[in-house]
């Protein structure tokens, strides 16, 4: 399959060992983090993101927050289930994520950010449509969790293009395919 037009960002915080959140979907973990004069450069990636991607179980945390965070941007959750929509800027979806990359390009979206969900992630890398990883690495073991990507069949090789470490401890990772 050829690079898609499209730059799907896979930006995401991980334990040490591998996790996203906890086995019931916590991520609670990462609060310590959070508020710090540190951003992790994320004012400036989410300015330039035109769109975000999520699964419904990233979608479910998010509306523990009370008001949609993102109204500024269209949201694509992919899910099976009937889930209530908080913001019109929301869209479910249950297809395929390439027809919605294709959707999303036929709407002038260059730049979509892809939230959380390992299954969801690893649908996107294995159909080849994850361009680049953003993995903040926080110095934390939680033992058990959500993986970071889960789902993934074959070998995909990626190229280091950045390293950074934080005073906190925390270590990001850029990766392209």
């Amino acid at each position: 399959m050829s690079v898609p037009s499209l730059d799907v960002i896979y930006y995401v915080a991980c334990s040490l060992d591998g996790f996203i959140a906890k086995i019931d979907g916590g991520v609670e973990w990462l609060d310590a983090y959070q508020g710090q004069a540190e951003d992790y450069g994320y004012g400036e990636f989410y300015s330039a993101c035109d769109a975000l991607i999520m699964g419904s179980h990233t979608y479910e945390v998010s509306l523990k927050f009370g008001e949609w965070p993102s109204k500024d941007k269209p949201s694509w959750v992919f899910t099976s289930r009937d889930l209530t929509l908080i913001d019109p800027s929301i869209t479910l979806t249950s297809g395929d994520p390439s027809a919605v990359v294709e959707e999303m390009q036929s709407k002038g979206i260059k730049r979509a950010w892809m939230m959380g969900g390992g299954k969801l992630a690893g649908s996107f890398l294995e159909a080849g449509l994850l361009t680049e990883f953003r993995v903040y690495v926080i110095p934390l073991v939680l033992g058990e969790g959500i993986p970071l990507l889960s789902g993934v069949s074959r070998e995909h090789t990626l190229k280091l293009t950045k390293t950074e470490s934080y005073p906190s401890g925390i270590v990001e990772m850029r990766y392209t395919r």
